[in-house]
């Protein structure tokens, strides 16, 4: 659904910006979103709400240029010209794929580091700490928001993806 973040975001952007257009897989901004907000959103001239739509491309060279959207009902395609795009797209880990293979939190985050349990032994049979962003298999990593207990921002999941490689490459030379 649309959800608060994405609702806030679109009001503060109304602002600045001569359209802002929130567009959401649901059918409805009540599906995920709190009603002073909805109806917040329905005061504002020029917020355009489209739901059940999907961005199914960004497009530009240099710089965005343009977002094309497509309706989930009829598969009907729209581009419209975009300076800028934010993008929101829940909470949820969707991570259920996993379930047996990596230990996760009760919501489905990904436990890593010491709350994926203490030391580990490599496949050379060294026993070390776990690194901070492995979870509870050894030389399996996890960033981002999919992380149990992460910071849940763009800036620190590539801060993140970067620490993991360092990661990976110390666990490959074991």
């Amino acid at each position: 659904g649309g959800a608060n973040s994405a609702g806030q975001a679109a009001v503060y952007f109304s602002g600045y910006a001569r359209q802002v257009f929130l567009v959401v897989r649901a059918g409805s901004l009540h599906v995920g979103m709190s009603s002073y907000l909805v109806d917040q959103l329905g005061e504002l001239g020029n917020v355009v709400v489209r739901t059940r739509t999907e961005v199914a491309e960004a497009v530009g060279d240099e710089h965005l240029e343009a977002v094309v959207l497509r309706s989930l009902d009829s598969g009907e395609t729209e581009e419209l010209g975009a300076a800028s795009m934010f993008v929101f797209i829940g909470a949820e880990p969707h991570t259920d794929w996993l379930s047996g293979a990596v230990a996760r939190d009760e919501r489905g985050f990904v436990l890593t580091g010491t709350d994926a349990g203490g030391r580990v032994r490599t496949p050379a049979g060294v026993e070390r700490d776990r690194y901070l962003l492995e979870s509870s298999v050894p030389g399996v990593f996890a960033v981002g928001d999919v992380r149990a207990r992460s910071v849940k921002r763009v800036a620190s999941a590539v801060g993140e993806g970067s620490i993991a490689v360092q990661f990976i490459h110390e666990y490959l030379a074991l």
